[in-house]
């Protein structure tokens, strides 16, 4: 059965997230809202834009949500996500990874010339010519220059490259050069706020050098996109950013809610809207509960996920399989079978990808069912 077919006939009623099937994917209303109008107020006192990410959520819906606060657009991370946003009437996307493939190639022209805005990154020679030749002069398709910023994964590896890149683009009559990507992903989950401050000043003096090197050509940036949830306190203080992509602040999963953001000791403005409902299915030894959450209801690439309610404080989580979590239960009152136990996410973009609809919730009462409507949209 379809989330909707399971849960359609509970929305609005009062205390209806306690019926849902689970594992399920939680949104608190509240919580995400408050999180949008956090950024959109932190954006509005800084020279710089948000086009944040939807990798993140890969939802129309969320991003609508952000625009009506004051993004510029989106970013993707692949191209069938771009696809799916823009289908949901999301314009001003750009597509963070290099689009290479001749048939992604054909689908991102078609996508060019149905949509508005759109732009891509790219880090070859290679790739600008091929783009070149099936991109419409008509409908010139907008290009970044991806940089890399030490990770070694995408992006030109030095000024050098990048002004050849910049060559390259400016032969083709079908793009356009709109400025630079620089995604430093590696920075952004340090948990010291000064040690993060300082890895992001210095490779901020690396783009530095390759903007002059850009500008040096005549192709000074326009646009000079990247920082994320992580840096994005940091990133408007160093001059060289005119937009950030941060994402997972609509979320804030664990591994961001463990940095420390804004290195005073006011704590994270921003707050957990993102959760996991599971349900106590066996208690029959001491100390240990089992739910039934396990590596197929959360992303494994980041520690455990954390117990936000509905078990003894202090219990913790720990993969039993598949489908199987175990929750600590030292103390406290005896477990019921089929209570809800609330997990938070460890890392929520490829959590998210795992389900297909969010059930936004306002307290305990379903409000609305969105579909995770770019979930497996990989390429």
């Amino acid at each position: 059965m379809t989330d909707e077919e399971l849960h359609g006939h509970l929305i609005g009623r009062q205390g209806s997230r306690r019926e849902l099937n689970t594992p399920v994917l939680i949104v608190d209303l509240g919580a995400l809202t408050r999180n949008i109008d956090v950024m959109a107020g932190f954006i509005a006192k800084h020279d710089v834009k948000l086009r944040p990410h939807a990798k993140t959520h890969k939802s129309p819906e969320i991003a609508r949500r952000q625009i009506a606060a004051g993004a510029i657009g989106a970013c993707c991370a692949k191209l069938g996500e771009a696809e799916v946003l823009a289908a949901g009437g999301i314009t001003g996307l750009l597509i963070t990874s290099p689009v290479v493939s001749p048939p992604a190639i054909e689908r991102l022209a078609a996508l060019n010339a149905r949509t508005v805005d759109l732009s891509c990154v790219v880090d070859n020679p290679v790739n600008v010519a091929a783009l070149g030749r099936v991109c419409d002069v008509a409908t010139p398709l907008r290009v970044l220059i991806d940089i890399d910023p030490g990770m070694k994964r995408t992006g030109v590896a030095s000024p050098e490259a990048a002004v050849a890149l910049l060559a390259a683009i400016r032969a083709q009559p079908s793009l356009v050069y709109a400025g630079v990507q620089f995604y430093c992903g590696s920075i952004q989950p340090i948990a010291d706020f000064r040690e993060r401050a300082a890895a992001m000043e210095e490779r901020a003096d690396y783009l530095r050098t390759v903007i002059a090197a850009l500008t040096e050509a005549g192709g000074a940036p326009g646009i000079v996109t990247g920082g994320g949830t992580g840096t994005h306190q940091i990133d408007p203080g160093l001059g060289v950013f005119t937009e950030l992509q941060a994402g997972s602040y609509v979320f804030m999963d664990s591994q961001y809610l463990a940095c420390e953001l804004t290195g005073d000791d006011a704590g994270s403005p921003l707050e957990t809207s993102l959760m996991i409902d599971a349900r106590v299915i066996s208690a029959n030894v001491p100390g240990i509960v089992t739910i039934d959450a396990g590596i197929k209801a959360f992303a494994t690439d980041a520690a455990s996920p954390i117990v936000l309610s509905g078990a003894p404080a202090g219990s913790t989580y720990t993969f039993m399989g598949d489908e199987h979590g175990a929750v600590s239960w030292e103390g406290g009152r005896t477990p019921v079978l089929g209570e809800i136990v609330t997990l938070g996410t460890p890392h929520c973009d490829p959590t998210v990808n795992l389900y297909d609809t969010y059930h936004v919730v306002a307290g305990d009462t379903l409000r609305a069912l969105w579909p995770v409507a770019a979930r497996g949209r990989s390429r």
